[in-house]
Order: structure tokens, then sequence, then C-alpha cells
């Protein structure tokens, strides 16, 4: 909504200095006193053409300048010694959008060509009277002060972009080092506890065994527990590891994870369409990352007895979707846990799309687009 208001509002601002250029030349021109002729209509359209042209100077600064020049020419060699204050605003624009060569060369040829403009309205063709009335149609210190001006704010906008482009890399580093820092602490204390939690409960199943007493219910539950909890806590690890020294983990390893899968009695299948091709790093992390969670939720919450992996390779998208035949029903909405949380966060951050939702068939889908495109 911001985005279409800024769009309104630069529109708007471009017709509203354009009107305003346009009647600020219009009474200097109707002020001025310059002798009758049958070319007045145009000399009277030239000023509002080159006015009236500012409304387009965001989007196309170049043309506009060559318009703004040709028509102080053009009402020059008429007879109308008027500002040329449309250029003005045209080499600020121009020069603000990056357009410093051309506008420098353009300007000098105007200033070269406004004299001989001025000569053709002369009455006696005074070379004198042609450089003084040049010189009144556009003083050089305004053209200067306007490419002072883009060439400033350009500047300005850039800076701010850079500002921001750091901003943005800082916020990623301070997340990637938080996320090793949590593993350290997971590994060195939550690891720890749970691995001596297995090992006595097996000691004790294993004891119970030995004697031939029947191993309480609550000590296998224990055991377990720790077993799942330890293969969880792994797996979160991974996760939070995930960085560039793990290479591995990209779309090359997603037939592992099939079979994986269909070592746990899930019949897994995965099919590529598209011409494979190299994708970000990010990318390739994501979308393993984005399999891997979604076979780990159909195999621990869905009772599914089939999967589906289904990833295209498109010109600058990568598509991803993993489907299964499980409870889930139509409209039911999806509890979302931290799995799902982390990959919508995962494909937020790439500037991509994820959609987590029972299928109308049943079943559960996960459908994740993530942008590959070049530049990434």
């Amino acid at each position: 909504m911001s985005t279409g208001l800024s769009g309104v509002w630069a529109k708007a601002r471009g017709w509203t200095i354009a009107v305003c250029v346009v009647a600020m030349v219009l009474v200097t021109a109707l002020a001025e006193d310059h002798p009758a002729t049958d070319l007045d209509l145009l000399g009277y359209a030239l000023v509002v053409t080159s006015g009236l042209a500012l409304a387009a100077g965001r989007r196309a600064p170049v043309p506009v300048l060559a318009v703004t020049g040709l028509c102080a020419l053009g009402y020059q060699a008429i007879g109308f010694d008027v500002p040329a204050v449309a250029y003005l605003f045209a080499v600020y624009a121009a020069v603000r959008a990056g357009h410093r060569i051309i506008t420098l060369a353009g300007t000098v040829t105007l200033l070269a060509t406004l004299p001989l403009a001025a000569m053709v309205s002369s009455p006696d063709g005074s070379t004198a009277d042609a450089f003084a009335q040049a010189r009144g149609a556009l003083e050089l210190a305004w053209l200067v002060a306007a490419a002072a001006a883009g060439e400033a704010l350009r500047q300005a906008e850039r800076r701010a972009d850079e500002a921001e482009r750091t901003r943005e890399e800082t916020a990623r580093l301070r997340a990637s080092e938080e996320r090793l820092h949590i593993a350290r602490e997971l590994h060195d204390s939550l690891t720890h506890q749970i691995s001596i939690i297995k090992v006595q409960a097996g000691v004790a199943v294993h004891l119970a065994r030995k004697r031939g007493e029947q191993v309480p219910e609550a000590l296998l539950a224990i055991q377990e527990a720790s077993r799942e909890a330890t293969r969880e806590l792994r797996a979160t690890l991974e996760t939070l590891r995930d960085d560039d020294r793990a290479p591995s983990h990209g779309l090359d390893r997603v037939p592992d994870l099939v079979e994986r899968a269909r070592g746990t009695g899930l019949n897994t299948t995965l099919m590529i369409e598209g011409q494979r091709h190299d994708v970000p790093a990010a990318v390739d992390q994501t979308a393993y990352r984005i399999v891997q969670e979604s076979l780990t939720n159909t195999a621990r919450h869905a009772a599914a007895a089939t999967a589906s992996i289904r990833i295209s390779y498109l010109p600058e998208t990568l598509a991803i979707r993993v489907d299964d035949d499980g409870k889930a029903m139509p409209g039911t909405a999806p509890v979302p846990g931290t799995g799902l949380l982390g990959m919508r966060e995962r494909v937020t951050a790439l500037g991509g799309h994820l959609r987590a939702e029972p299928r109308s068939e049943g079943g559960f889908s996960v459908q994740a687009e993530l942008p590959v495109g070049r530049p990434l």
C-alpha cells in the first residue's frame, strides 16, 4: 500500500512541478516585450511543451533533457527572451539519475547554439545583442547549481543504499553468530545431560533383563524418550550450525533424504523438472532443509504411507513441493511448530514464498518458491 501511495505521490509531484514551471515561464513570456510575429503561437507552444515535459523527468531524464533543450532553442529563435527554467530542472533530474556525461555534452551544445538561435531573432543580426539575449535565457551559474544539486542528491541516495545493505549484512552476520552460540550452548550442556539419561536408562534396562525381572514401562519410556530427544537435538544442532562449512547439505543430498525416508517405511518419490543449473549457496541449503523438515514432519505427525518431492528448476525461481497422503484434512489449519516456522523464516529471508497447508484431496503439502534470479 505504501509503495502505491509513493508512486501516486511521485506522479503528482512531477506534474505539480511541470505545471508550476509552465505558469512561471508563460508569465515571463507574456511580460516580455518582443515584436509580434506569425510565429508567436509556436513560441508559446514550445514554452508550454518544455514545462510539461518535466512530468516525465524521473522516468525518462535524458529524453526530457533533449526536449527541453530543443524547446529552449526554438523559442529563442522565434524571439522569446525567456529563461530556460525547464532545462534547468531537466539538468537536475538527469544528473540525479547518473547521466552526467550526456548532461554535460548536451549543456555545452546548448550554450554554444543559443547565441546562434538568438541571432536569428535579433532585428539587426547583432552578435552582441544575441549573446546578451542568450545569457539572459540561460545563466551558466544556474546550470552549474542544478547539476551540483542533482549530483549531491544522487550521491546521498547511493550512500543511503550502501548503508542499508551494510545494516542487512550486519544483521545476517549477527543472526548467524547467535545461532552458532546457541548450538554450542546446547551441545555443551543439554546434549551431555540427555546422553547421561540415555546411558543410565539403558544400563537399568539391561540389568533388569539380566536378572530376569520385568522392565518397568516407565523405564522403557524414558529410554525411548532419551533416544528420540537425542535424534531431535542432533537435527536441531545440525540446523543451527548450517553454514558454509557444510556444503554437502544441498540439493545434491536430497536423494539421501529420500532413501532415508524409504528406510522408515515411507514410500517416497523424487522428481526433478527443468534444466538443472547452479543456484546460490543459501538457496541450495534452504531447499535441502525444506525437503528434510517436510519429510521429518510427515514421518512424525502425518501417519502417511507415501510422500512425493518435486523440484523444478525455472529461469529465475527454484520451486519445491513436498506432498504426503497423511491424516491432514482440507479446511484444517496447520499447527505452526518450530520446524514450519523455521522453514518460513528461511524462505522469507531469501525473498521467497512458502505455503504449507492441507491438500484438497487429503494429506499435507509444502510448496516453496526461492528466487535464484541472476543476480539473486
